[in-house]
């Protein structure tokens, strides 16, 4: 019999997501099996479609694209309808020219210099989403390394430090090396002897001494060894004054501040290591890869609003966005993709299971800044090349461009990535207001910051029109009461998109349920 004051997986993973971040949670419900490694072992084999046979695909993101493109090779007549006017869903990339509206009307006209860009969602690949880099090769879309884990970035916390940013490679080095003492002093005061051998003792002491740099004594203090891992007063030189200095490690007090430990454990999360990819140019060059496969099969502009079915197929109704006129299209099965936030407004009908799942996942708001520079002063003052920075304030990161490195003239890094609280108290800020904060939440990584700033733009998730947030936001809760109604046939209709996965809010979540979804479909078309 379980002990009833242990807490239950799902308060467990409560507890961690408070003290941790996201990242922790992830990193924990990846050890309990709630987030598992891709699963991708190629396209489906859809061979066989009976004669005639016909889909509508609701949405041209990524997930109703690849429905489409192997729907049709099987042999399915396909149809698919799309509200804006391109393709790609979240995955699409602001360059100077183009201009973002607000669900209030604000506009914003991005300004950025030619060949600057920001993606305003999905801006990485990690190297085991298998689905998305197999349609990557097949389609031809050139990737470059994405620098995730950058030990020259900074860490700031309000609250240790004296409120300065630290290189990261300063403060994970200070964390290993007073973490090390700590146990070895544990270790040397009998307090392991119930758990190791004498043995495995000496051998954890050895290991103690390498990783953590201790000294003779076993104590963690500042020496030429342990700059040579997280930097130098004065680096090493050449000739008579080539002798560096050693730097001061930090307190063990500020490197046990969470700010620290949860960047640290960021780069700890299977889906956050390196190595990672992004498209060469932008991450719409996946989406336009998508098109030029399917584009022949998308009506754009058209807002979805109705779905009816009976047990022979489906008809959608919509409108054409920029004449108003009503039309419909019927086919024997419907994929969906359009986001809940939006089909939970569509007038769907579909079992009572399907209706109240779509209604059951709330969506997150994230807020993401491009901002353009005069110069790359992070690389040509700091070192910096690629990476992130982590603040506790509300713009929550910085992360630097990635590609042209050494370039000469304007370069745009990502200003901000809030989430949660951050994120709710700049999208309340009007753009000019959100330029403004994140330019003096920037100043204390960089004082550059203000004299090099040329423009910038944002993107609140939850001001996007067409989506209303950014990626779903499965509790285990919900999980266990709807997942399954989320993504079971209901007559006619069958759903696909991140939020129909397990991984939420990346690309490969998309694909995967779209594949899963017209596998499912041609399954109960074959047995018909």
């Amino acid at each position: 019999m379980e002990n009833s004051m242990q807490p239950s997986r799902r308060q467990l993973l409560g507890l961690i997501g408070k003290a941790g971040g996201a990242a922790a949670m992830y990193q924990a419900m990846t050890a309990l099996g709630h987030a598992a490694e891709t699963q991708f072992d190629g396209p489906p084999v859809l061979s066989g479609a009976k004669p005639g046979a016909s889909v509508v695909v609701l949405g041209a993101g990524l997930a109703g694209m690849v429905a489409a493109y192997e729907l049709e090779k099987a042999g399915y007549q396909v149809k698919v309808l799309e509200f804006q006017d391109r393709p790609g869903g979240r995955n699409y990339t602001l360059r100077g020219g183009d201009t973002f509206t607000e669900s209030d009307g604000t506009v914003q006209k991005v300004q950025f210099a030619p060949g600057n860009y920001i993606n305003p969602g999905p801006w990485r690949i990690p190297h085991h989403h298998n689905c998305l880099l197999h349609y990557c090769r097949q389609f031809g879309v050139a990737l470059e390394p994405f620098i995730q884990l950058n030990h020259n970035g900074f860490i700031h916390s309000s609250e240790a430090f004296d409120g300065k940013p630290q290189r990261y490679k300063a403060v994970a080095t200070d964390f290993r090396g007073h973490t090390s003492e700590l146990l070895a002093k544990a270790a040397n005061a009998k307090a392991l002897d119930g758990s190791v051998s004498a043995e495995d003792k000496e051998k954890l002491l050895e290991a103690l001494r390498h990783w953590g740099v201790l000294d003779d004594n076993m104590a963690y203090t500042s020496s030429v060894a342990v700059s040579a891992q997280r930097g130098y007063d004065r680096p090493p030189g050449g000739g008579v004054g080539g002798a560096p200095s050693p730097s001061q490690i930090a307190k063990l007090g500020d490197v046990l501040d969470p700010q620290v430990w949860t960047a640290m454990s960021f780069y700890f999360n299977y889906v956050m290591q390196t190595t990672m990819f992004q498209p060469v140019g932008g991450m719409d060059m996946i989406g336009k890869a998508f098109a030029k496969q399917v584009g022949k099969l998308i009506t754009y502009n058209a807002k979805v609003t109705k779905v009816a079915q009976n047990g022979k197929g489906v008809t959608v109704s919509y409108r054409d966005v920029p004449s108003g006129r009503m039309n419909s299209v019927s086919a024997d099965w419907c994929v969906c993709t359009i986001p809940l936030s939006i089909i939970s407004q569509v007038e769907m009908q579909v079992g009572p299971k399907l209706a109240a799942a779509m209604k059951a996942v709330p969506y997150a708001g994230q807020l993401k800044m491009g901002m353009e520079f005069k110069r790359r002063f992070w690389e040509e003052d700091d070192n910096i090349y690629g990476g992130h920075s982590f603040t506790d304030q509300p713009i929550a990161q910085l992360s630097y461009p990635n590609d042209r490195f050494f370039a000469p003239g304007p370069a745009v890094l990502l200003g901000a990535f809030a989430r949660d609280a951050g994120a709710f108290e700049l999208t309340g800020m009007t753009p000019q207001e959100r330029i403004e904060a994140a330019l003096a939440q920037g100043e204390i990584f960089h004082p550059q910051y203000r004299k090099e700033f040329l423009n910038g733009v944002s993107v609140p998730w939850s001001r996007v029109p067409w989506i209303l947030g950014c990626t779903s936001r499965w509790s285990e809760e919900n999980r266990e009461a709807h997942y399954q109604n989320l993504v079971a046939i209901d007559g006619r209709v069958v759903l696909a998109g991140e939020h129909a996965s397990y991984y939420g809010g990346w690309m490969e979540g998309s694909l995967l349920s779209g594949l899963d979804a017209i596998t499912r479909i041609h399954q109960r078309t074959q047995a018909a």
